[in-house]
């Protein structure tokens, strides 16, 4: 097909229909107009605009070579702490018949959930610093999104779910076992599961069938949604925004139904005659209610600055807040708090010790 330049009266070739230069061109024409049309040299400008990426630059820690070494290892101990705590957690658990019960269930899928987001994350930020590089691969972003999208939504959703079966162990007792059978667990944890792998295919979808031609520099050390959209070539990423406000309303709603089932569970508590039955219910509501209250404000304040025009730095540092504080502190949090987790915590070290002190012997 041939076009005839009103600029300079000279014909040019369009290119095939339906290829990515044709589709380019289908835009130009609808923004500029048939006798508006742009020069040759203009057209190959704006064409490359648009060029497909194959990769995006991470944002660097530092440029100092020590530098970054030293967060090469302060992520390596973060992380090993992340993997050691919530490791113990799940063996724990799965050793110990005593806390085969609907809470522990759910915190061996939190566990799992923390080690995926953390691992999403870091060792990719680790390996950066350790070869002195910031790429990372389309596909290989893409991934990450993804992951991290989802280990973080079904994360809250779980804890969503947590929250009610808190409130019915102390609310309702008389009726807890029939409620929160194996059926009706293993259902909620698959729930969970399914909604974040729904919901994030959603998000990660919407986000990268943009176009991205601002720049291919994410200003976060990991790939996240909110800088992506900064890169995208039009206000067609306001659906994505739209998708987004709407995953605010929903993580409202369900803080809000873990804050009126606390205010049943307290209510309830406050009821309950003897000392030691209240310091019981105390110890296994509020851990929960402090993970859930930690990942809520760290991931909102993330999101508001990631809006706003701060320093890269702060970027940084509010991204480790919300993506690497939270894997660490869920395993110290619960821990911490919970008597039966600490007593079969002791147990198995012990187990351990004397095992390996028996076998030293033979």
């Amino acid at each position: 097909m041939l076009l005839l330049d009103g600029s300079d009266l000279s014909c040019r070739l369009l290119p095939p229909s339906g290829s990515h230069e044709y589709n380019g061109f289908e835009r130009l024409v609808g923004q500029q107009g048939i006798y508006n049309w742009p020069s040759h040299n203009e057209l190959r400008k704006k064409m490359s605009n648009q060029t497909i990426l194959t990769e995006f630059l991470l944002l660097g820690f530092s440029d100092v070579q020590e530098l970054q070494i030293l967060h090469f290892v302060v992520f390596l101990l973060i992380y090993l702490a992340a993997l050691m705590g919530n490791l113990l957690i799940l063996m724990v658990v799965a050793l110990n018949h005593h806390l085969h019960t609907p809470m522990y269930f759910f915190l061996m899928n939190l566990s799992i959930l923390d080690l995926g987001s953390i691992s999403v994350t870091i060792p990719k930020s680790m390996a950066n610093s350790l070869t002195n590089t910031r790429v990372i691969s389309y596909p290989g972003c893409v991934a990450q999104v993804f992951l991290f999208f989802l280990f973080t939504a079904a994360d809250f959703a779980l804890l969503t779910i947590m929250a009610y079966d808190r409130y019915v162990a102390i609310s309702q007792p008389l009726h807890y076992e029939s409620i929160m059978n194996r059926g009706a667990c293993v259902q909620m944890a698959a729930s969970a599961w399914i909604t974040g792998i729904v919901y994030t295919s959603l998000h990660t979808g919407n986000t990268f069938r943009l176009h991205f031609c601002q720049s291919n520099v994410i200003n976060q050390f990991f790939c996240e949604i909110p800088q992506l959209l900064k890169l995208a070539c039009s206000d067609s990423y306001l659906s994505e925004i739209g998708l987004l406000a709407f995953s605010v309303f929903l993580s409202l709603n369900c803080f809000v139904f873990i804050i009126v089932s606390y205010v049943q569970i307290f209510k309830t508590m406050l009821r309950i005659p003897s000392e030691q039955g209240r310091h019981k219910a105390f110890s296994t509501c509020l851990p929960h209610l402090t993970v859930v209250s930690l990942l809520l404000s760290t991931g909102f304040f993330a999101y508001l600055k990631s809006t706003s025009s701060s320093a890269s730095g702060l970027y940084l540092m509010v991204a480790v807040l919300y993506s690497v504080v939270p894997p660490v502190m869920n395993p110290i949090i619960y821990s911490m708090r919970n008597t039966e987790l600490k007593a079969a915590l002791k147990k198995l070290i012990v187990w351990r010790l004397f095992t390996n002190k028996k076998n030293v012997r033979h």
